[in-house]
């Protein structure tokens, strides 16, 4: 006579990769007798590089959490443990069969190597549908800066999750038609409401089906209905806080995650690549009727934010094009200086976990219609703290708005492994030399840092020089174009 068996499966914080080796656990979603099924998030962590939801890979009831949100975790370590039903056994077998790992179940599965969300290694190669960049709502330019003149934030900073790119495990794809795009909480609320994701029009980033557009289509049909419990984006992150008061009433935060990241990259930045910063005022009156214009019209699509700052990126954008050199990187070991063929735009974010530097893949061969739409969607992505660390890698140049802080500019420190960066002023009226007179005019400051080991002082003057130009004549978009 055989009996069921309960078997107890580890799940230790997982492989990062790219070099780093620990996380902090900022909020459990689960506590000890929970049911947890496979894909379901049972924590978020934050690394240097972002904060991630953790789905566990099997399903079960949670027997015991090792660790307490706030602390930083080795890879390898066992954070939680799940009893699961094992195969079958004897029913005179012993009873601490049942505390040990289910050696045979797991060797009868495929082998599955687990590894953060949007980190570490595949087991095979894999081919998804090309996405399309959605639309998102309109909304405000979130507060950016470089590192070298942000302000101190007044409050320690408080993580923010970001989505995960991929996960360990989801549901089946349908029998017909493609694969929705989802994450897996988003999954998980769709099954336990009972919506067919192939239903739901995307709204989200590449096309991806958000929370919203799952309860919008829940809503009309059971609008009394009560959603199943979903992690809360940045309210779950205020759980933890660390920064201590000390006896003479200072305010000590630890210097962890993202923080600590941005701070030990630019410190690497700053003495590696010897910087150099040029400086030139640009009468901007053309272009911020041109912005007024393009917003009036809306020409460029419903839906679709128009802003300054979205015709600095594309004069930025083609004064490269004129000049491609200034879209490289050095290569250290191999000693070489690598033009790139493809130019990922990065905008400099500063947000309530410090600063990120997410990127618009290929921008350059955007039109202006579709940079636009990336940079919304950029922008929305990293103000709900949703950027994927697949978004923050790969950029070859960078902007930052310095003047929505009512700052001139600044000299901004490059991004590692990026040849130059862009600190984009505010825009301010000012007596100017126009046409013989005197007149107020809207005027900006532009200050490009560069690389000077393989952007020199020529190559540097004339991609600052061609982005102003632009602005301050914006038809040359056409004719330079």
């Amino acid at each position: 006579m055989t009996t069921a068996v309960e078997s107890v499966r580890q799940f230790k914080m997982p492989d990062v990769g790219e070099g780093l080796t620990e996380a902090e656990i900022l909020k459990w979603y689960v506590q000890p007798g929970d049911t947890v099924s496979d894909g379901q998030v049972v924590c978020e962590v934050e690394t240097a590089k972002a904060a991630v939801e953790l789905p566990i890979p099997f399903d079960g009831v949670v027997r015991e959490l090792f660790f307490d949100e706030g602390t930083t975790v080795d890879v390898g370590q066992v954070i939680i443990t799940v009893a699961v039903a094992g195969g079958s056994a004897p029913a005179e077998a012993p009873a601490e069969v049942a505390s040990e790992p289910a050696a045979a179940s797991e060797e009868s599965e495929p082998e599955r190597r687990e590894v953060l969300v949007g980190y570490g290694p595949r087991s095979g190669a894999s081919r998804r549908r090309p996405r399309k960049v959605a639309l998102t709502p309109p909304a405000t330019v979130p507060a950016t800066a470089p590192a070298a003149v942000q302000a101190p934030a007044p409050a320690p900073a408080l993580a923010v999750p970001a989505a995960p790119a991929a996960a360990p495990a989801a549901p089946a794809a349908p029998a017909d038609g493609e694969r929705p795009l989802a994450k897996p909480p988003v999954r998980k609320l769709a099954k336990d409401l009972g919506i067919d994701l192939r239903t739901v029009t995307p709204t989200g980033p590449h096309g991806t089906i958000t929370r919203e557009d799952v309860h919008a289509v829940a809503a009309p049909a059971a609008p009394a209905a009560a959603p199943a419990p979903v992690p809360a984006a940045a309210p779950a992150a205020t759980a933890v806080t660390t920064a201590v008061t000390s006896a003479d009433g200072d305010l000590r935060v630890p210097i962890k995650g993202v923080r600590k990241a941005t701070a030990q990259a630019m410190v690497a930045s700053a003495f590696t690549a010897p910087h150099v910063t040029e400086w030139v005022q640009v009468d901007v009156t053309r272009t911020m009727k041109l912005v007024r214009s393009l917003k009036a019209s809306g020409e460029l699509g419903p839906n679709v934010r128009v802003s300054p700052l979205l015709l600095v990126a594309r004069a930025l954008l083609t004064a490269i094009r004129r000049h491609p050199e200034a879209n490289a990187a050095w290569d250290e070991a191999n000693q070489e200086i690598v033009v790139k063929r493809r130019v990922n735009l990065g905008i400099a974010a500063a947000t309530p976990r410090g600063l990120i530097v997410p990127n618009i893949k290929d921008a350059g061969s955007q039109t202006l219609t579709e940079l636009a739409q990336s940079l919304t969607a950029l922008i929305e992505t990293a103000r709900e703290g949703r950027t994927s660390p697949a978004d923050m890698q790969g950029g070859t140049v960078t902007i930052t708005n310095v003047g929505v802080f009512g700052v001139d500019s600044g000299t901004p420190i490059l991004n590692p492994g990026e040849a130059a960066i862009l600190a984009f002023g505010q825009v301010r009226e000012l007596p100017w030399v126009h046409k013989g007179r005197v007149v107020p005019r809207l005027v900006t400051t532009l200050a490009l840092s560069f690389d000077h080991r393989m952007v020199d002082g020529e190559l540097g003057s004339r991609v600052l020089a061609d982005t102003a130009a632009i602005l301050e004549q914006p038809k040359r978009l056409i004719s330079w174009g």
